[in-house]
This record gives C-alpha cells, sequence and structure tokens, in this order.
C-alpha cells in the first residue's frame, strides 16, 4: 500500500505540531505514512522565505502526492483562509486533477490559529474546497471522538484545529484533547486510505 501524505504549512510550529500527531494515528494502523511541508512563499513580498518550523522537513514532491493513498492537509489560519503557501501549492496542482490521480483518496484537513475564533473552521473549508474538485473523499471527525463533545481548545468535525494562545517566541503545545484527535484522525484516514484503495 501506497504511503499516507501528511502535509503542511507551519510557520512557528503550531500546524507542525498537528501534523505529526496525526501522523502518529497513521501508523497506528499499520498504515505507511510521510510527513512532507510544502514550498514557503512571503506572505508580503511573494519571495521565498525559510520556514524555520519545518526546517528539518522535506518539500513534497508532485510524484508522492499522486502516490499517496491518502492526504492530511493543514494550514494556519490567514483571516478565515489557508496560508498563501498552502494555496500556492494547491493551485500548482492542475496536472494532477487533468491525471485524476487524487480520485477516491481520502483527505482531511487541519489548521492552527493564535485565537478560540481566529476562522479555523472556515479555514478547514476553504482547504477542502480544491480537494473536491480532485474527486477526493472527505473525511471529518465523527462526534463519537468523545473529545469533541469535551474540548475547551481546538477541535471541530470539520477537521482537527489548535488554540495557539501564545507569541511566536513560545509556542503552546496540543492540548490532550487536540492530541486525541488528531490520533482519532489519522487513524480514521488510515482505516479510509484501506477501504477506498479497492475503488481505484
Amino acid at each position: 500500500m501506497q504511503p499516507v501524505l501528511v502535509l503542511y504549512y507551519s510557520r512557528h510550529g503550531s500546524t507542525k505540531r498537528l501534523a505529526d500527531a496525526i501522523a502518529q494515528g497513521v501508523s497506528s494502523q499499520n498504515v505507511p505514512v510521510i510527513v512532507r511541508t510544502v514550498k514557503s512563499i512571503s506572505e508580503t513580498d511573494g519571495e521565498a522565505s525559510p520556514d524555520n518550523a519545518s526546517a528539518d522537513v522535506p518539500v513534497v514532491t508532485a510524484q508522492e502526492l499522486e502516490q499517496c493513498s491518502g492526504l492530511a492537509l493543514g494550514s494556519p489560519t490567514r483571516f478565515g483562509n489557508m496560508a498563501a503557501s498552502a494555496k500556492h501549492f494547491l493551485d500548482s496542482t492542475s496536472s494532477q486533477w487533468l491525471k485524476g490521480a487524487l480520485i477516491n483518496k481520502p483527505a482531511c484537513v487541519f489548521t492552527s490559529s493564535s485565537s478560540m475564533h481566529g476562522g479555523q473552521e472556515s479555514t478547514l473549508l476553504s482547504m477542502m474546497l480544491p480537494l473536491m474538485h480532485h474527486g477526493m473523499v472527505i473525511c471529518g471527525l465523527p462526534y463519537s471522538e468523545p473529545e469533541l463533545h469535551n474540548t475547551m481548545t481546538g477541535g471541530s468535525p470539520y477537521g482537527v484545529t489548535h488554540v495557539a494562545h501564545h507569541s511566536h517566541a513560545s509556542p503552546e503545545q496540543l492540548s490532550d484533547d487536540e492530541r486525541a484527535l488528531c490520533f482519532a484522525q489519522g487513524k480514521r484516514l488510515a482505516r479510509l486510505a484501506e477501504k477506498l484503495k479497492e475503488e481505484r
């Protein structure tokens, strides 16, 4: 089975923490997983800039995207939308769309923000739209996960979230509820990838 791809952009580390926790959930199902980042672009002047939070994580290749058995896509919120680097990557996937490379593969989305009402749910929805155009099967989080009822930080039926409440110099760790929901999201994505491989 081809690996599940956990793909994200993270500027200060919060979204990377979500990605790593989701990857643990995928691995728990004995499904191979790779964690990758997208190329960082400056959100102010359009020039390339380093992504310090992901300096040790490889940038995704077109082949890794095409061959993945499932996709978890993450970005911090930017005014209720995904970050420019994530959008720039998605805008470059026309060749995969033309090939139908992602049709019938499961996908989930995840995000982080520095405030409780910082546009998390609209960011998740904005990331779903291009994945639906690719023919992917969207995998949310059901309310059978008890942490969705209990969380006082991040968490959404649309996908995993994290509320950072931090200065950029001192990012906050995931809460227990956020970590549990990440793990559950990864498990669900892995199980769906196994089931849907027969449809491709």
